[in-house]
């Protein structure tokens, strides 16, 4: 199993910020086991710390803003892109003013500070939020829309549409996060021409100029509105008549516009606060939309916090019957575990087929079949005996015996046709013997018990 990662070594870096015009520094700190993202105002009274969660997203206007009180923290997006694209689950990001410098407009500088600082891995296993079913949030007055889809890995489809004869639309796409820093970290921010005095008025963009954005003149303006405009950006009169991209810095790729859009969903879908395993793919996205999205996704995975393991039947068992049966000493009717679907060192996937042919049913009961609950609790356990005994040598000569069950809850009533997957979870390394386990049964997707056990591994005399 991946385990969780955070950062060898901290590293810094300053620059202006897009909206206040400040000098700013931000510094990215390691931390330990599900830390998660964690934003601290150094600046502030009480240097106050923001979890970098969707949940306390406060506006989109013109990026990502963070808030908790009163204290706030925007243009976070790239720093979480790269941060999300290198795996890394745990961080402590300090900064000294009220937004993130805005350095080229990418997310290549992170990325390459990344790399220097090195990535750590830690002792915590990387808790997946697996995409089982198609989940969709749409905005129709803007007609964006962002949808997720089952996938083995985590990639992104996105398009792009605008009003305008330069940037009508475009297409980019991430088939594996391998290729962000190559492909999709250099990809700059853009703002059209247009949009340039209004976001002025609002007192914004202070900081903005050719250094760390695409600037796209699409709509012919006179002359002298131009110049004046250009007074503003501190850039040299330009020809009004001549329409495209004005920047120092030539496009990287035909499709940088699209590609930064990207960019800019993987740092907004890096606030659901656990990774994930599904195929993005985005419509017109923004930030108000990403976050929607991000927000949906909270939702969901707080509906579905432990989520069952992936089970195909077609798929060959790493222990089948037989294997089982030289392991444990249980056999008919006691034996209750048919296959093992998934092992590694600290975890165990295992499934039961429950049929009306079980002897249990013909008393408990003979009007309404159903599993004791204390069957379930032993096939559990019998599944947990396979991976305690899975890590000694002759395995055949041990035996195990469970010395404390606890927190045992069932949720809802086995029957029938149900066929139950199991997965149990060492708590802790096996010490003398002795291990702690936490299990859960699961008939689809719905836990339909759980508990902690404590066992010991005896040689057999």
């Amino acid at each position: 199993m991946l385990k969780q990662k955070t950062l060898k070594n901290s590293f810094s870096l300053s620059g202006k910020g897009l909206h206040t015009g400040l000098d700013l520094t931000v510094t990215f700190n390691p931390a330990p086991d599900n830390h998660g993202y964690k934003i601290q105002r150094t600046d502030l009274e009480g240097q106050p710390i923001i979890d970098a969660v969707a949940d306390n997203v406060v506006d989109t206007t013109r990026g990502t803003v963070l808030a908790k009180g009163d204290a706030k923290v925007s243009t976070v997006e790239h720093a979480m892109a790269a941060l999300y694209a290198f795996g890394i689950d745990n961080c402590l990001i300090q900064v000294d003013g009220p937004e993130f410098p805005i350095l080229d407009g990418s997310a290549i500088q992170y990325v390459e500070q990344i790399k220097d600082a090195g990535i750590e891995e830690q002792a915590a296993v990387k808790d997946f939020y697996i995409i089982k079913s198609k989940i969709e949030i749409k905005d129709e007055a803007t007609g964006s829309s962002i949808i997720v889809l089952p996938d083995d890995n985590f990639s992104i489809n996105t398009l792009i549409s605008y009003d305008s004869t330069i940037l009508p639309s475009q297409f980019a796409t991430l088939e594996d996060m391998a290729d962000f820093p190559e492909e999709i970290a250099g990809s700059r921010t853009f703002v059209f021409v247009r949009d340039i005095e209004p976001l002025l008025k609002a007192g914004l963009i202070k900081g903005g100029d050719l250094d760390n954005a695409i600037v796209i003149y699409e709509r012919q303006m006179p002359q002298e509105s131009f110049d004046k405009l250009a007074d503003v950006m501190g850039v040299p009169h330009m020809d009004a008549r001549q329409l495209g991209y004005i920047n120092h810095k030539p496009l990287v790729w035909s499709n940088e516009p699209a590609r930064h859009k990207l960019l800019d969903i993987i740092g907004d879908l890096a606030l659901i606060g656990r990774p994930i395993k599904g195929r993005i793919i985005a419509t017109r996205p923004g930030h108000t939309i990403n976050n929607k999205f991000a927000r949906q996704m909270r939702k969901e995975i707080r509906l579905h916090e432990i989520q069952a393991p992936v089970y195909n039947c077609n798929q060959a068992p790493v222990m089948d019957i037989n294997r089982i049966r030289e392991l444990l000493p249980h056999r008919y009717p006691f034996l209750l575990v048919d296959k093992i679907i998934e092992l590694g060192p600290n975890h165990i996937v295992g499934v039961k087929n429950i049929t009306v042919n079980e002897p249990f049913f013909q008393g408990h009961f003979p009007q309404e079949p159903v599993m004791p609950g204390v069957l379930q609790v032993e096939a559990m356990a019998q599944v947990g005996g396979l991976l305690v005994l899975n890590s000694v040598e002759e395995p055949e000569r041990y035996s195990t015996y469970f010395m404390k069950i606890d927190g045992v809850k069932f949720r809802q009533k086995v029957v029938p046709g149900d066929t139950l997957v199991f997965r149990l979870e060492l708590l802790a390394p096996m010490r003398r013997g002795i291990s702690t386990m936490k299990g859960y049964v699961f008939v689809g997707e719905k836990i339909v018990c759980e508990a902690e056990f404590m066992a010991q591994i005896i040689k057999n005399k």
